[in-house]
């Protein structure tokens, strides 16, 4: 398993007329959290880039728990839980002061250039084998 978590704030532009973080922030912060983790485990996103690899989003889902507020603190904890292969599933969590905020997920899928997928580089396989 790979896990890693992320400290955010709540800006004030992120927030709509109700005060309360806008919806999709949430996939952002997943973002951040899921590149951080690529970053601890020495795969860099950049990286996987520069050899002609990409990794898009196949499926997203949240489930807004308790609403976050401009200011409020936070920490966005993503866990790959199987084993990467052609496909990545990375788990998250959104707290806050001890309280679960929101739960989702993303899966995404190793792609070549031309759009077709492929296999991870041997390198980001080396890289997760330790985990599992």
């Amino acid at each position: 398993m790979i896990s890693s978590t992320t400290e955010i704030r709540v800006r004030y532009a992120e927030t709509d007329m109700m005060g309360i973080a806008y919806h999709r922030n949430y996939l952002t912060w997943f973002e951040v959290a899921r590149v951080k983790m690529l970053d601890e485990i020495n795969c860099p996103y950049r990286a996987l880039e520069l050899q002609g690899f990409r990794l898009p989003v196949l499926e997203v889902s949240v489930r807004y728990l308790q609403p976050l507020t401009f200011d409020d603190r936070a920490t966005v904890k993503a866990t790959i839980s199987k084993k990467p292969m052609l496909r990545i599933e990375v788990d998250y969590e959104i707290r806050s002061e001890d309280k679960l905020i929101a739960t989702g997920f993303t899966r995404h899928a190793f792609i070549n250039p031309e759009g077709r997928p492929t296999r991870p580089p041997s390198d980001f396989l080396a890289a997760v084998e330790p985990f599992f």
